[in-house]
Protein backbone atom coordinates (compact mmCIF):
# COMPACT_ATOMS: atom_id res chain seq x y z
CA UNK A 1 0.00 0.00 0.00
CA UNK A 2 1.32 3.43 -0.97
CA UNK A 3 1.28 5.91 1.90
CA UNK A 4 1.08 9.69 2.08
CA UNK A 5 2.29 11.14 5.37
CA UNK A 6 0.09 14.21 5.65
CA UNK A 7 1.91 15.78 8.58
CA UNK A 8 5.66 15.86 9.02
CA UNK A 9 8.22 18.50 9.91
CA UNK A 10 11.30 19.42 7.93
CA UNK A 11 12.46 22.58 9.65
CA UNK A 12 15.61 23.50 11.52
CA UNK A 13 13.89 23.83 14.88
CA UNK A 14 15.95 23.27 18.05
CA UNK A 15 13.21 21.38 19.91
CA UNK A 16 12.72 19.01 16.96
CA UNK A 17 16.42 18.17 16.91
CA UNK A 18 16.41 17.61 20.68
CA UNK A 19 13.36 15.35 20.56
CA UNK A 20 14.74 13.34 17.65
CA UNK A 21 18.03 12.78 19.47
CA UNK A 22 16.81 12.16 23.01
CA UNK A 23 13.24 10.88 22.83
CA UNK A 24 12.13 9.47 19.47
CA UNK A 25 15.63 8.29 18.43
CA UNK A 26 15.02 9.49 14.86
CA UNK A 27 17.67 10.54 12.36
CA UNK A 28 16.29 14.01 11.74
CA UNK A 29 18.01 14.73 8.43
CA UNK A 30 17.54 14.47 4.68
CA UNK A 31 19.02 10.96 4.69
CA UNK A 32 17.03 9.91 7.73
CA UNK A 33 13.74 10.91 6.17
CA UNK A 34 14.51 9.24 2.87
CA UNK A 35 15.43 6.01 4.63
CA UNK A 36 12.20 5.96 6.61
CA UNK A 37 10.10 6.81 3.54
CA UNK A 38 11.77 4.09 1.46
CA UNK A 39 11.44 1.48 4.19
CA UNK A 40 7.73 2.15 4.65
CA UNK A 41 6.53 2.88 1.09
CA UNK A 42 5.77 6.52 1.88
CA UNK A 43 5.54 8.20 -1.51
CA UNK A 44 5.02 11.77 -0.27
CA UNK A 45 5.32 13.79 2.90
CA UNK A 46 3.51 17.05 3.59
CA UNK A 47 5.68 19.25 5.81
CA UNK A 48 4.28 22.02 7.98
CA UNK A 49 6.18 25.24 7.31
CA UNK A 50 7.72 26.69 10.45
CA UNK A 51 10.92 28.57 11.22
CA UNK A 52 12.59 30.12 14.24
CA UNK A 53 15.14 32.87 14.72
CA UNK A 54 18.03 33.01 17.19
CA UNK A 55 15.78 34.67 19.76
CA UNK A 56 12.90 33.07 21.62
CA UNK A 57 12.61 29.83 19.63
CA UNK A 58 9.37 28.31 18.41
CA UNK A 59 6.75 29.67 18.72
CA UNK A 60 8.75 32.58 17.43
CA UNK A 61 7.01 35.93 17.09
CA UNK A 62 9.95 37.21 15.01
CA UNK A 63 9.80 34.61 12.24
CA UNK A 64 8.84 36.09 8.88
CA UNK A 65 5.50 35.06 7.45
CA UNK A 66 4.94 32.89 5.48
CA UNK A 67 7.24 30.25 7.00
CA UNK A 68 8.71 27.44 4.93
CA UNK A 69 10.94 24.41 5.49
CA UNK A 70 14.69 24.64 5.98
CA UNK A 71 16.14 21.47 7.54
CA UNK A 72 18.59 20.93 4.68
CA UNK A 73 19.93 22.92 1.76
CA UNK A 74 18.72 20.22 -0.61
CA UNK A 75 14.97 19.79 -0.25
CA UNK A 76 13.55 16.32 -0.91
CA UNK A 77 11.57 15.89 -4.12
CA UNK A 78 9.09 13.71 -2.22
CA UNK A 79 8.26 16.44 0.30
CA UNK A 80 5.83 19.31 -0.24
CA UNK A 81 4.83 21.89 2.33
CA UNK A 82 2.14 24.09 3.82
CA UNK A 83 3.16 27.72 4.19
CA UNK A 84 3.20 28.59 7.88
CA UNK A 85 1.57 31.77 9.17
CA UNK A 86 2.96 34.04 11.88
CA UNK A 87 0.05 36.38 12.69
CA UNK A 88 2.43 38.89 14.26
CA UNK A 89 4.07 39.35 10.85
CA UNK A 90 1.02 39.27 8.62
CA UNK A 91 1.36 42.61 6.88
CA UNK A 92 0.65 43.50 3.25
CA UNK A 93 4.07 42.29 2.11
CA UNK A 94 3.61 38.94 3.88
CA UNK A 95 0.20 38.44 2.30
CA UNK A 96 1.61 39.14 -1.16
CA UNK A 97 4.38 36.62 -0.49
CA UNK A 98 1.84 34.06 0.71
CA UNK A 99 -0.13 34.54 -2.49
CA UNK A 100 3.04 33.87 -4.50
CA UNK A 101 3.91 30.84 -2.37
CA UNK A 102 0.59 29.05 -2.79
CA UNK A 103 1.04 29.25 -6.57
CA UNK A 104 4.23 27.17 -6.35
CA UNK A 105 3.79 23.46 -7.21
CA UNK A 106 5.31 22.30 -3.92
CA UNK A 107 3.24 24.61 -1.69
CA UNK A 108 0.03 22.63 -1.21
CA UNK A 109 -1.65 24.32 1.75
CA UNK A 110 -1.48 26.90 4.54
CA UNK A 111 -0.68 26.13 8.20
CA UNK A 112 -1.99 28.15 11.13
CA UNK A 113 -0.51 27.46 14.56
CA UNK A 114 -3.39 27.85 17.00
CA UNK A 115 -2.20 27.88 20.59
CA UNK A 116 1.37 28.66 19.63
CA UNK A 117 0.19 32.12 18.64
CA UNK A 118 -2.52 33.79 20.79
CA UNK A 119 -5.26 34.19 18.21
CA UNK A 120 -8.41 32.15 17.70
CA UNK A 121 -9.08 30.59 14.30
CA UNK A 122 -11.92 33.06 13.74
CA UNK A 123 -9.84 36.15 14.53
CA UNK A 124 -10.00 38.84 11.86
CA UNK A 125 -6.22 38.68 11.45
CA UNK A 126 -6.65 35.45 9.49
CA UNK A 127 -9.42 36.60 7.12
CA UNK A 128 -6.96 37.68 4.36
CA UNK A 129 -5.34 34.24 4.64
CA UNK A 130 -8.70 32.55 4.12
CA UNK A 131 -9.34 34.70 1.05
CA UNK A 132 -6.07 33.49 -0.46
CA UNK A 133 -6.76 29.87 0.47
CA UNK A 134 -10.13 29.94 -1.27
CA UNK A 135 -8.90 31.83 -4.32
CA UNK A 136 -6.12 29.30 -4.97
CA UNK A 137 -8.08 26.29 -3.68
CA UNK A 138 -5.60 25.12 -1.08
CA UNK A 139 -6.62 23.81 2.36
CA UNK A 140 -5.99 25.51 5.67
CA UNK A 141 -4.39 23.26 8.29
CA UNK A 142 -4.76 24.21 11.96
CA UNK A 143 -2.75 23.02 14.88
CA UNK A 144 -5.30 21.90 17.48
CA UNK A 145 -4.96 20.41 20.95
CA UNK A 146 -1.89 20.17 23.14
CA UNK A 147 1.07 22.33 22.20
CA UNK A 148 4.64 21.06 22.02
CA UNK A 149 5.78 24.04 24.05
CA UNK A 150 4.97 25.26 27.54
CA UNK A 151 4.67 28.72 26.04
CA UNK A 152 1.59 27.66 24.07
CA UNK A 153 -1.83 28.88 25.22
CA UNK A 154 -4.34 26.06 25.14
CA UNK A 155 -7.57 28.04 25.00
CA UNK A 156 -6.66 29.18 21.48
CA UNK A 157 -6.05 25.62 20.24
CA UNK A 158 -9.35 24.04 21.31
CA UNK A 159 -10.99 22.43 18.24
CA UNK A 160 -14.42 24.02 18.80
CA UNK A 161 -13.02 27.29 17.44
CA UNK A 162 -12.68 25.56 14.06
CA UNK A 163 -16.47 25.27 13.86
CA UNK A 164 -16.79 29.06 13.65
CA UNK A 165 -14.53 29.18 10.59
CA UNK A 166 -16.05 26.09 8.98
CA UNK A 167 -19.51 27.65 9.10
CA UNK A 168 -18.40 31.07 7.85
CA UNK A 169 -16.20 29.64 5.06
CA UNK A 170 -18.12 26.65 3.76
CA UNK A 171 -16.16 26.70 0.50
CA UNK A 172 -12.78 26.33 2.24
CA UNK A 173 -11.24 22.95 3.01
CA UNK A 174 -10.00 22.60 6.57
CA UNK A 175 -7.72 20.01 8.16
CA UNK A 176 -7.57 19.81 11.93
CA UNK A 177 -4.08 18.61 12.87
CA UNK A 178 -3.82 16.09 15.72
CA UNK A 179 -7.63 15.71 15.84
CA UNK A 180 -7.66 18.22 18.70
CA UNK A 181 -6.07 15.74 21.11
CA UNK A 182 -6.82 15.52 24.05
CA UNK A 183 -10.17 17.12 23.16
CA UNK A 184 -10.81 14.55 20.45
CA UNK A 185 -14.52 14.12 21.21
CA UNK A 186 -15.03 17.84 20.61
CA UNK A 187 -12.92 17.48 17.48
CA UNK A 188 -15.06 14.54 16.40
CA UNK A 189 -18.19 16.66 16.60
CA UNK A 190 -16.60 19.39 14.45
CA UNK A 191 -15.55 16.80 11.83
CA UNK A 192 -18.94 15.06 11.98
CA UNK A 193 -20.96 18.27 11.64
CA UNK A 194 -18.98 20.05 8.92
CA UNK A 195 -18.52 18.52 5.48
CA UNK A 196 -15.50 20.77 4.80
CA UNK A 197 -13.55 19.69 7.90
CA UNK A 198 -11.10 16.77 8.06
CA UNK A 199 -8.58 15.71 10.69
CA UNK A 200 -5.16 14.15 10.66
CA UNK A 201 -4.15 11.58 13.25
CA UNK A 202 -0.61 12.80 13.75
CA UNK A 203 1.27 13.57 16.93
CA UNK A 204 -0.85 11.46 19.27
CA UNK A 205 2.31 9.94 20.74
CA UNK A 206 5.83 11.26 21.10
CA UNK A 207 8.42 8.55 21.57
CA UNK A 208 10.68 5.86 20.20
CA UNK A 209 9.90 2.50 18.63
CA UNK A 210 7.95 0.45 21.17
CA UNK A 211 6.53 3.34 23.16
CA UNK A 212 3.28 3.32 21.20
CA UNK A 213 2.73 -0.41 21.69
CA UNK A 214 3.21 -0.06 25.43
CA UNK A 215 0.51 2.60 25.52
CA UNK A 216 -1.84 0.50 23.38
CA UNK A 217 -1.73 -2.16 26.07
CA UNK A 218 -3.23 0.34 28.53
CA UNK A 219 -6.42 2.44 28.29
CA UNK A 220 -4.49 5.47 27.08
CA UNK A 221 -6.22 5.55 23.68
CA UNK A 222 -9.80 4.90 24.85
CA UNK A 223 -10.73 8.56 24.32
CA UNK A 224 -9.40 8.40 20.76
CA UNK A 225 -11.30 5.20 19.90
CA UNK A 226 -14.47 6.75 21.33
CA UNK A 227 -14.04 9.84 19.14
CA UNK A 228 -13.33 7.85 15.97
CA UNK A 229 -16.45 5.76 16.56
CA UNK A 230 -18.52 8.88 17.26
CA UNK A 231 -17.50 10.51 13.98
CA UNK A 232 -18.49 7.30 12.16
CA UNK A 233 -16.77 8.43 8.97
CA UNK A 234 -13.22 7.14 8.66
CA UNK A 235 -12.93 8.75 5.23
CA UNK A 236 -12.57 12.13 6.97
CA UNK A 237 -9.22 11.18 8.52
CA UNK A 238 -5.66 11.35 7.20
CA UNK A 239 -2.55 9.50 8.26
CA UNK A 240 0.26 11.65 9.60
CA UNK A 241 3.16 11.01 11.96
CA UNK A 242 4.42 14.42 13.13
CA UNK A 243 7.91 13.10 12.27
CA UNK A 244 10.47 13.50 13.86
CA UNK A 245 8.43 13.19 17.08
CA UNK A 246 8.04 9.47 16.37
CA UNK A 247 9.54 6.97 13.91
CA UNK A 248 7.30 6.24 10.94
CA UNK A 249 7.02 2.43 11.06
CA UNK A 250 5.48 2.00 14.53
CA UNK A 251 3.10 4.88 13.87
CA UNK A 252 1.86 3.19 10.70
CA UNK A 253 1.22 0.02 12.71
CA UNK A 254 -0.60 2.02 15.38
CA UNK A 255 -2.98 3.67 12.91
CA UNK A 256 -3.54 0.35 11.13
CA UNK A 257 -4.59 -1.10 14.48
CA UNK A 258 -7.20 1.56 15.27
CA UNK A 259 -8.67 2.07 11.78
CA UNK A 260 -10.79 -0.74 10.27
CA UNK A 261 -8.92 -2.42 7.43
CA UNK A 262 -11.52 -1.51 4.80
CA UNK A 263 -10.67 2.19 5.35
CA UNK A 264 -6.87 1.91 5.27
CA UNK A 265 -6.64 3.00 1.65
CA UNK A 266 -8.64 6.14 2.43
CA UNK A 267 -6.80 7.10 5.62
CA UNK A 268 -3.31 6.35 4.35
CA UNK A 269 -3.68 7.69 0.82
CA UNK A 270 -6.95 8.69 -0.86
CA UNK A 271 -8.23 11.29 1.59
CA UNK A 272 -4.94 13.19 1.44
CA UNK A 273 -5.50 13.65 -2.30
CA UNK A 274 -8.99 15.04 -1.63
CA UNK A 275 -7.78 17.49 1.00
CA UNK A 276 -4.60 18.50 -0.88
CA UNK A 277 -5.63 18.37 -4.56
CA UNK A 278 -2.31 19.83 -5.78
CA UNK A 279 -0.46 16.66 -4.81
CA UNK A 280 -2.38 14.54 -7.30
CA UNK A 281 -0.09 15.45 -10.19
CA UNK A 282 3.01 15.06 -8.02
CA UNK A 283 2.31 11.42 -7.25
CA UNK A 284 1.24 10.50 -10.77
CA UNK A 285 -2.48 10.15 -10.12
Amino acid sequence: MKIIDAHIHYSNIKSFHETAHSISKVDYSYEGLQNEFNDNNVVLGIAMGVTETDGEGFPDSASPSPMGIDLSEQLPTNVVYCAGINPFKLDEFALKQLELDVQKPDCVGIKIYLGYYPYYAYDEVYEPVYRIAKEYQVPVVYHTGDTYSERGRLRFSHPLAIDEVAVKHRDMTIMMAHFGDPWVLDGAEVVYKNSNVYADLSGLVVGANGDIKKLQDTRFFDHLLHALTFTNNYEKFLFGTDWPLTPIKPYIQFIQDIIPKEYHQDVFYETAIKVFPKIKSLIGE
